[in-house]
C-alpha cells in the first residue's frame, strides 16, 4: 500500500507517535553532528539530516547496560524490565539495512532475548535522504530499503509518499484515516523522479565485485602498513559503524565480594585488549593485524550482504582522516 502525508497533517502524525511509545528522532546537537534523541515535538525533529553520529543500532545493542544483579547470599539474579516501546523516527535506508543485517545475528545466528525483545517492541519509521561526498550505500546495494521498517516516508511537494512495511504499520494508518490520502498518479510520477535524482547525486563509488578475494589477496600488500601509520587505533570506527556488533561482557564485584552485576558493553577490534586472552596472549597484536582484520570484516558477506553498509560514518569521525573507500580502492589496486 501507498500514501501520501500531507505537510498539514504531520503534526497530527506525530502526536499519534506519541500514543504508541517514546519518540526518538534525529535531532541536530552541533553544527554539524547530529544524534536520535527522544523528542517531544516536530519542531525538535530533522528529518533533513545526513547522518548520525551513533547509529540507531544503539537502540538495540546498547553502548553499555547491566544484564542482571546477582546476589549470592539470597542466591538470586535480577534481570532489568522489559523496555517500553519506542518509536524511532527519520532512520535512513543505510541503517534499515544495517539493522537487517544485526538481525541476522542476533535473532537468527544467535538469539540474544534483550535485541529480540527491543527489536519486536520498536517501531520504525524510515526516512529518504540527499547523499553527500561520503556516502556509497549505492555502491553496496543499501541504498533502498525494501523491508525492515514499519513506514518509509519519501519527501515529495505536497508532503510523504508513504511505503507501509509491516502490519504495525498498517494498523497506525488504519487508525488514522483522516490523516492519509491515496497516492495520485502526479505523486508515484514524482517519487520515481525524486529516487532517479537521488541515485544520480551519489558521487563516491566503491567497486565491491569481488572484494572478499580482492582482500584475501592482499593479505601482505603494503597498505595495511601505510594505513596503519596514520591510524590512532582509537576505534572510533567500530563505535560508529552500524553493523560492528563485538562486545564484552564483564563481572563488576562488591567490596563484600556477594554481590555485583554482570555488565555487557561495545567493543572494538581496532584496540588492543580486543585480541588479549588468557596467559597474555594476543592475536593480534599489532595495529597492522587489527586494521587489516577490520577491513576484511567490512568485506565479508552476512547472509548474502556485505558487512558494510556505505553510510561513511567511519571516514567522517576517523580522527587520522583514514578514508574507507580509499583504502579499499587501493586494495583493489585502483589507486
Amino acid at each position: 500500500m501507498y500514501k501520501v502525508l500531507a505537510n498539514e497533517n504531520l503534526p497530527a502524525f506525530f502526536e499519534s507517535l506519541k500514543k504508541i511509545g517514546k519518540v526518538y528522532g534525529p535531532v541536530k546537537v552541533r553544527e554539524s553532528s547530529y544524534d536520535f534523541r527522544e523528542v517531544e515535538s516536530l519542531s525538535e525533529v530533522d528529518l533533513t539530516y545526513t547522518r548520525t553520529m551513533i547509529p540507531p543500532k544503539k537502540f538495540f545493542v546498547k553502548p553499555k547496560e547491566t544484564i542482571f544483579d546477582f546476589d549470592e547470599e539470597k542466591l538470586e539474579f535480577k534481570e532489568p524490565p522489559d523496555e517500553e516501546v519506542k518509536v524511532i523516527l527519520g532512520v535512513h535506508h543505510c541503517d534499515i539495512n544495517a539493522l537487517k543485517i544485526l538481525d541476522s545475528i542476533y535473532m537468527d545466528e544467535t538469539p540474544d532475548k534483550y535485541y529480540i525483545q527491543r527489536r519486536n517492541s520498536s517501531f520504525i519509521i524510515g526516512v529518504s535522504c540527499t547523499p553527500d561526498e561520503y556516502c556509497f550505500c549505492k555502491s553496496v546495494g543499501t541504498s533502498y530499503a525494501q523491508d525492515g521498517f514499519d513506514l518509509f516516508l519519501h519527501e515529495i511537494s505536497r508532503g510523504y509518499l508513504v511505503r507501509i512495511g509491516s502490519e504495525k504499520g498498517y494498523e497506525l494508518i488504519n487508525d488514522n484515516k483522516d490523516l492519509f490520502e491515496d497516492a495520485k498518479p502526479e505523486d508515484t510520477e514524482e517519487f520515481k523522479q525524486n529516487e532517479k535524482e537521488r541515485l544520480e547525486a551519489f558521487k563516491l563509488e566503491l567497486n565491491v565485485s569481488g572484494i572478499q578475494d580482492m582482500l584475501g589477496l592482499s593479505y601482505e600488500d603494503p597498505v595495511w602498513k601505510e594505513t596503519a601509520d596514520d591510524c590512532f587505533g582509537c576505534g572510533t570506527c567500530n563505535l560508529v559503524c552500524p553493523t560492528c556488533r563485538c562486545y564484552d561482557v564483564v563481572d563488576y564485584v562488591g567490596l563484600s565480594l556477594k554481590s555485583g552485576e554482570r555488565v555487557r558493553r561495545w567493543d572494538s577490534c581496532m584496540l588492543r585488549k580486543h585480541g588479549l586472552v588468557a596467559g597474555g596472549l594476543n592475536f593480534r597484536p599489532t595495529r597492522v593485524e587489527r586494521l587489516r582484520n577490520r577491513f576484511n570484516c567490512k568485506g565479508s558477506f552476512t547472509d548474502g550482504s556485505l558487512s558494510c553498509v556505505g553510510c561513511g560514518r567511519c571516514t567522517v569521525y576517523c580522527p587520522a582522516g583514514i578514508s574507507f573507500v580509499e583504502v579499499m580502492k587501493k586494495v583493489r589496486g585502483e589507486l
